[in-house]
């Protein structure tokens, strides 16, 4: 979600950009058949969520999703994580943010951020360079802070409204915002550029692998939960919130502000800091 070095080979000249319609042609069909097939019930508690109009058609999709991970990609990550050596799970994870970090420096000068823009470039330069493409991480030991920018961001800076809640099959929630945000920032990754369609999907899949290995922790705290569809969604839409304040939460904003306890820990499960990992160096940390 290894080796970059082997499968880059950036074509400026004819770029293929990633995805295309047709790529997403199989997510859009299942997307319909899991409208036209049924619709998950929603609890009788439950509280109408304006934010979410689609929730039966997102539930059910939420539904495929959790059971498609349980029967499959839980059991893999679990199994990944067990035989894999730590130093080389954070290896592969700081592989994977140091190749999505051009998304962050476009945006970063998208929203005027220019202090931050120069100090993300000397970042992904120190990383990619003196981290052997990404795997380690000097620039963390160097004091060079990881900033998280995306398009999704930047539009809800310029003021664009987050839109309906959508689940996606096999990709999670999103925004309509966040969505449109997401197409746009695949095109400032390098991946999007190799020629090559299967080494582009199978990338792909690997971050995406990664990150469900990084929240394998995550999942008792999930599982605790009365109605985890709604905790999702209240974590995930609280969470991008934050984001696009840069953390200035309204004091008054008294939900966003507890719920956001929840979502520190969540984001310490998914990201968590070994400065003193089994191999011995202070330079790997995950993202």
């Amino acid at each position: 979600m290894l080796n970059w070095g082997d499968t880059l080979n950036l074509s400026p000249a004819e770029p293929k950009m990633s995805p295309s319609p047709s790529h997403h042609a199989p997510l859009l069909i299942l997307f319909a058949a899991l409208a036209l097939g049924g619709c998950a019930t929603v609890p009788t508690q439950a509280t109408p969520d304006p934010r979410d109009p689609l929730e039966r058609l997102n539930r059910s999709t939420y539904a495929f999703n959790d059971g498609l991970d349980r029967a499959i990609v839980k059991p893999l990550a679990r199994g990944y994580r067990k035989v894999t050596p730590q130093f080389v799970q954070t290896g592969v994870s700081n592989f994977f943010s140091n190749a999505e970090y051009p998304v962050t420096l476009a945006n970063n000068l998208l929203q005027g951020k220019f202090t931050a823009a120069a100090s993300d470039t000397a970042r992904f330069v120190l990383n990619t360079t003196f981290g052997l493409g990404g795997l380690l991480d000097p620039a963390t030991a160097s004091g060079l802070d990881r900033n998280d920018e995306d398009f999704g961001q930047t539009l809800g800076r310029w003021g664009v409204p987050p839109g309906p809640y959508i689940v996606v099959p096999f990709v999670g929630p999103y925004t309509l915002r966040d969505g449109i945000g997401s197409f746009a920032d695949d095109f400032t990754e390098p991946r999007a550029y190799l020629e090559d369609d299967s080494t582009r999907w199978t990338l792909w899949a690997a971050d995406k692998f990664d990150r469900r290995v990084r929240l394998l922790d995550a999942d008792a705290l999930l599982e605790r939960t009365g109605d985890p569809y709604a905790f999702v969604r209240s974590a995930y839409l609280q969470r991008r919130e934050y984001l696009v304040r840069d953390g200035d939460v309204p004091l008054e904003d008294d939900t966003l502000l507890e719920d956001l306890e929840d979502l520190e820990d969540l984001e310490d499960l998914e990201d968590p800091e070994d400065p003193t990992d089994d191999a011995g160096s202070s330079e790997i940390s995950p993202r």
